[in-house]
């Protein structure tokens, strides 16, 4: 198969689908690659690098876009990418369409088959594609917390592990999963005074026994969320429900409660969000303040440290990549229930249910189209 890789173009967005080493395998496998030109760069990968795996390089996205048979992405192709996608082609990539009608509408359209690694599962219901980016989400969730809850930052001034004296900042993290755990490694490494909110009795006991004394673990109500949120120094929004719009768990009305300068890190703003004031932030332009509170909600967190971003995705995703690459896509998802997963639109039709209810568009099965 002849797969392409595009450099990304979102903002800031410095990852890459394949590493050369990823591109090595697939060379190694029979298939051909042909990567734009300086796509790597953002991971210290030069053009030479690709070379000497075995790829193609192109002067242009539009060259990738024109000649390959399946393109490996990042994130959610943008606009101009999607109008370059043809009907049959094969995009596996990051897309997140539960909060993003738009985007949703032009893949639809344009008839290709789109494969969302946030939706693949595994053998215990897991999301193995997009969990390496969850762990950096996470980790990374409390260091730009910190950042931002400096006053250079716009928060309050406060230091995370506080100093003998002076208490630590509250840290208080709604959801146990992926994010939350690595949110809360970071946290309780810092010297935080972290609480963990979580709805089930298995994550809870799982993380009571990891963390013991270190951190609180409390079952999630609305009120204990409200009572907890008006006193935190930071709030990391960690929910999801997969492919689906993120509930939003922190309303407008709780922000008048919380202390001026105190700080918001929506690592669910992929899916929509969970606070009810949260919108998408870049990296060039980080932060907002919402009634004396900070917002961090970045759509694209991993991409900050692209390096180790990159080679951890591409550790989950190239399995996928070289099983649709050598049995082509239908072959691929008839033999994996778990990979039939990830299709979310498929020829003109969607093909995941939380993101029709979401949006209101009527979808088929995944099997029907196979």
């Amino acid at each position: 198969m002849l797969i392409g890789v595009p450099k990304e173009i979102k903002n800031h967005e410095y990852r890459v689908g394949l590493t050369p080493e990823s591109v090595a395998e697939l060379v190694h496998s029979g298939h051909e690659i042909i990567v734009e030109t300086q796509a790597g760069s953002g991971i210290g990968a030069s053009d030479a690098d690709f070379k000497t795996a075995g790829a193609t390089i192109c002067s242009s996205a539009k060259e990738v876009f024109d000649r390959a048979e399946m393109i490996i992405k990042v994130k959610e192709p943008q606009a101009e990418e999607r109008a370059m996608l043809r009907p049959g082609q094969i995009l596996y990539t990051y897309l997140h369409l539960a909060p993003d009608p738009e985007q949703t509408k032009d893949l639809i359209k344009s008839g290709a088959v789109c494969i969302a690694y946030e939706t693949v599962t595994d053998e215990s219901g897991g999301l193995p594609l997009l969990k390496p980016m969850s762990q950096v989400a996470g980790r990374l969730s409390i260091q730009v917390g910190a950042a931002a809850l400096q006053k250079n930052g716009g928060g309050r001034g406060v230091l995370l592990g506080g100093v003998p004296g002076v208490a630590p900042a509250k840290v208080v993290i709604i959801g146990g999963g992926d994010v939350g755990f690595n949110a809360a490694q970071m946290a309780v490494g810092m010297q935080s005074d972290v609480t963990i909110l979580e709805r089930s009795s298995k994550v809870m006991e799982r993380l009571s026994a990891y963390f013991g004394a270190s951190a609180k673990v409390i079952r999630s109500t609305p009120a204990v969320l409200a009572e907890l949120v008006a006193g935190a120094d930071m709030v990391v929004g960690a929910v999801l429900i997969p492919g689906a719009a993120a509930p939003k768990l922190v309303t407008r009305e709780m922000l008048s409660t919380m202390m001026d300068g105190s700080v918001l890190v929506d690592v669910a703003i992929d899916q929509g969000g969970c606070f009810e004031t949260s919108k998408a932030t870049t990296h060039a332009d980080p932060t907002y303040v919402v009634d004396g509170v900070v917002h961090y909600c970045v759509a694209n967190m991993p991409g900050a440290v692209a390096r180790t971003s990159t080679y951890a995705l591409n550790a989950a995703t190239i399995y996928h990549a070289k099983r649709i690459a050598d049995m082509g896509w239908k072959k691929a998802l008839k033999a994996d229930p778990h990979l039939r997963n990830g299709l979310n639109v498929c020829e003109g039709k969607l093909t995941y249910e939380a993101v029709g209810d979401a949006l209101g568009i009527a979808t088929v099965s995944a099997e029907s189209c196979l």
